[in-house]
């Protein structure tokens, strides 16, 4: 039902210019594959300061671990080396690879494609998080901020539900039923969540420590087993679901935006929070036939496409302000705009526009993409989740979109 009036940011291609087009998203595509695969899918995280060993003279404090964390996320230049942190593995990481894979091979049918689907998602279920006997998965490093401090190894529904998707895609395109046993032990750890119940839904927590309600958490959660649930009918997961969805469209700001979280310290507006609950609320309705959140849904795509993005594609971070211009900004406006496009007419375009920024002003030689721009400087310091996989991922979705075969090109 959406169909949105915001001005596309790009003509509608066509002819020599979408094939021109094409030509450079594949390029960027094979180049940020090799990247991630020649580095064994190892590299470093924004939050993953305290896997440095100086964290053992910090733990003793909240504020100095989130000092300590802020110095890597915050600085243009790379000081891990520095700070003795070291490329890492990464589940999310792992889970948006195999998704980009699964989404080539349905374009392709090439098995190589096929193998390294199954292999991340081989590799994801032998490293699910050790502390609970379900399948969830968490950080490889300990985490500090506003929200509180929890250890690695503490499963959070945001990753957990995004990588329980993948194996959803997989049960899809495959068919095994293994895939699908996966999504169902999530769905069963998402349910054990400590929950907040109101007079106006139900919002999933961000983890097992304590209640954290955040939007883009308990919609992500919700999404998983509206999805679950299309596959494995089980009522729990359609009251959780429609519960949650409650909980957070009751809850969407009259101009179709969404804080962080209602706490007064999560009042702020991003572009990858507010996709992520797009993406999620979507989901959650193609998946139920529940048309009860349409308005907000369609409320919502609006105010995203008319406020994240400049008329020549560089996406913004905040609401009121652009910078720092952030790769996961890109390749998530990039992933929801390419969704969104089988119902509004300039979705696509904007995604288009959004990826050629990108791949211009954000992509190094090698094939990686920079993690920040700022006013004068470029932090280019090769993220793994955070980069390098959610740009695979959203530029397969891309390049489904705009040519669906592509067995030409594999």
């Amino acid at each position: 039902m959406i169909e949105t009036t915001a001005r596309p940011v790009v003509q509608d291609l066509d002819g020599a210019a979408l094939d021109e087009t094409r030509g450079l998203f594949y390029r960027s595509l094979r180049k940020v594959q090799t990247w991630g695969e020649d580095h064994g899918y190892e590299a470093y995280e924004p939050f993953d300061g305290l896997a440095s060993p100086l964290a053992r003279f910090t733990q003793w404090s909240p504020l100095r671990d989130r000092l300590l964390q802020q110095v890597g996320r915050q600085s243009p230049v790379n000081v891990r080396p520095l700070l003795g942190i070291k490329p890492l593995p990464s589940t999310k990481g792992r889970g948006y690879m195999a998704a980009g894979y699964l989404t080539l091979f349905r374009m392709t049918e090439a098995p190589s494609y096929r193998r390294n689907a199954v292999a991340c998602l081989e590799w994801l279920m032998a490293h699910k998080s050790p502390r609970f006997e379900e399948y969830s998965w968490a950080n490889h490093f300990n985490y500090a901020s506003r929200g509180g401090r929890y250890s690695k190894h503490e499963s959070i529904i945001v990753w957990s539900s995004l990588i329980g998707q993948a194996f959803l895609d997989a049960f899809e395109t495959f068919g095994e039923r293994r895939f699908l046993d996966v999504a169902d032990s999530v769905c069963r750890w998402i349910l054990a969540l400590p929950k907040e119940r109101t007079h106006t839904g139900t919002c999933l927590s961000y983890h097992n420590v304590d209640q954290n309600s955040v939007h883009n958490a308990n919609m992500l959660g919700a999404a998983m087993l509206a999805r679950t649930w299309h596959h494995s009918p089980k009522p729990e997961y359609l009251d959780m679901a429609s519960a949650a969805m409650e909980y957070s469209c009751s809850r969407q700001r009259p101009d179709g935006s969404w804080w962080y979280g209602e706490d007064i310290k999560y009042h702020w507006i991003d572009n990858f929070h507010t996709a992520y609950n797009l993406d999620s609320l979507k989901c959650y309705v193609e998946s139920t036939g529940d048309m009860t959140f349409q308005r907000q849904l369609d409320r919502g795509f609006e105010y995203f496409q008319s406020t994240f993005f400049e008329p020549g594609g560089r996406p913004r971070y905040y609401h009121n302000r652009a910078y720092p211009i952030d790769i996961q900004c890109a390749s998530q406006a990039i992933e929801t705009l390419t969704k969104f496009s089988d119902a509004s007419r300039s979705a696509l375009s904007s995604a288009v526009a959004v990826a050629r920024w990108t791949i211009e002003h954000m992509q190094d030689p090698t094939g990686y993409f920079y993690y920040r721009r700022y006013p004068l400087l470029v932090a280019r310091i090769p993220m793994l989740h955070w980069g390098q996989a959610t740009m695979f991922h959203a530029l397969a979705l891309l390049v489904e979109r705009l040519d669906p075969q592509w067995r030409a090109h594999a």
